[in-house]
């Protein structure tokens, strides 16, 4: 029986990425598997656990909630919360024992408030990114050593910030980096332990002066290619696949309509197959008339507008006969010879891949497999 809408995640293919990218590492530098988002619509539990198999040893996050999850599903190892943490959010964020990331003394008064056991801080330095974190040396040495005057209830555990442009830009990155270093110098004069880390995964598999003590590889994690042209460059596996089938197979004369708006006239005789998935389960609007569907090994065009739940796909006047209601169809990953990535769609929308998974909804199934294996 086929499914609507199915992503299938091969754990193996993380594992595999985890230990390609480590392969990049100079031994003793730390890795930690961000899996917010849901692990960039993955499933944040699963693919934890598998990049914790294949070599993590950390987990990153951007809430409160999210570390909560991996707290509740058994995870014990260090679970760091990358992004902002409401005053609302703190004690949940406490209770599940997480790192947390800090720029201001008034958040980490708030942190010694509420905390009943030691928790493990990460000063935030913004190098360029122009977000979270001060820009000013001596404010967030200012901030460390609070930190430290509040021990044994706080403790120093990280000097962090984030790369910019690792993406596009290596000599903003390398400024980045320039301004970082004096900063990690002086952190360590206060606590030689610390753990330095700004490496995202563009900087990882581009710059190895960015490794410092840790890197925090999401994306590539899951096997998509960090500059989102191709993950083979780097050896990286995509592990999802996000596939429908052909639920209805129809004739469509010359200028007949396909879908809301109008957006699509046939030119000429033709077949139109109806896919059971649409914007609601992750396939943007954007893609009206702009991708493909890969269907019995062969690549064709998404036609008319993308709607709530079904797309429709011109199969030409002579479709395969073997392409009847029930067929396969494929959006992400592979179909014979032909493979169609999380990056093709992205470049068609002017995005990254980072968008097209983590758009992915939660109406979609996923089903977890080992190279083929299923496991859930």
């Amino acid at each position: 029986m086929s499914l609507r809408a199915l992503a299938r995640i091969n754990l193996a293919a993380i594992e595999r990425n985890v230990a390609t990218l480590r392969g990049r590492l100079a031994p003793g530098v730390g890795f930690c598997a961000v899996v917010k988002a849901n692990a960039s619509g993955h499933g944040a539990v699963p693919a934890a656990r598998a990049a914790l198999a294949g070599g993590a040893d950390s987990l990153g996050v951007a809430t409160a909630l999210e570390a909560a999850e991996l707290r509740t599903a058994g995870l014990s190892v260090p679970v760091l919360i990358m992004g902002a943490v409401s005053l609302e959010e703190l004690p949940r964020a406490l209770a599940a024992g997480a790192e947390l990331v800090a720029w201001s003394e008034a958040f980490l008064a708030a942190v010694v408030a509420g905390a009943q056991a030691p928790v493990r801080v990460h000063v935030k330095l913004d190098t360029g990114m122009g977000r979270l974190g001060t820009r000013r040396i001596d404010e967030a040495l200012t901030v460390a050593d609070r930190v430290v005057a509040a021990e044994p209830t706080l403790v120093l555990a990280g000097a962090m910030t984030h790369m910019a442009t690792a993406d596009g830009d290596p000599e903003f990155m390398r400024a980045q980096l320039a301004e970082f270093r004096p900063f990690v110098d002086e952190l360590r004069r206060r606590r030689p332990q610390i753990i330095a880390h700004a490496a995202n995964s563009a900087a990882t598999v581009n710059e190895p002066d960015s490794h410092f003590d840790m890197v925090r590889c999401g994306i590539a994690l899951h096997g998509c290619d960090p500059m989102n042209v191709d993950p083979d460059d780097y050896g990286l596996e995509p592990a999802l696949e996000l596939s429908s089938y052909v639920a209805a197979v129809k004739p469509a004369a010359p200028g007949a309509s396909v879908g809301y708006g109008r957006r699509f006239i046939t030119e000429r005789e033709t077949w139109i197959a109806t896919l059971p998935i649409g914007y609601a389960d992750g396939i943007r609007r954007a893609l009206s008339n702009n991708c493909d569907v890969l269907i019995a090994g062969r690549r064709f065009p998404l036609v008319g507008t993308v709607s709530m739940d079904n797309v429709t796909v011109d199969l030409g006047p002579s479709p395969p006969v073997e392409i009847v209601p029930e067929t396969r169809a494929v959006l992400i990953g592979r179909d014979g010879s032909e493979r169609q990535t999380a990056e093709e769609l992205a470049l068609r929308m002017d995005s990254i891949a980072h968008e097209v998974l983590c758009g992915i909804s939660d109406r979609v199934v996923r089903r977890y497999y080992r190279d083929g294996e299923r496991v859930d």
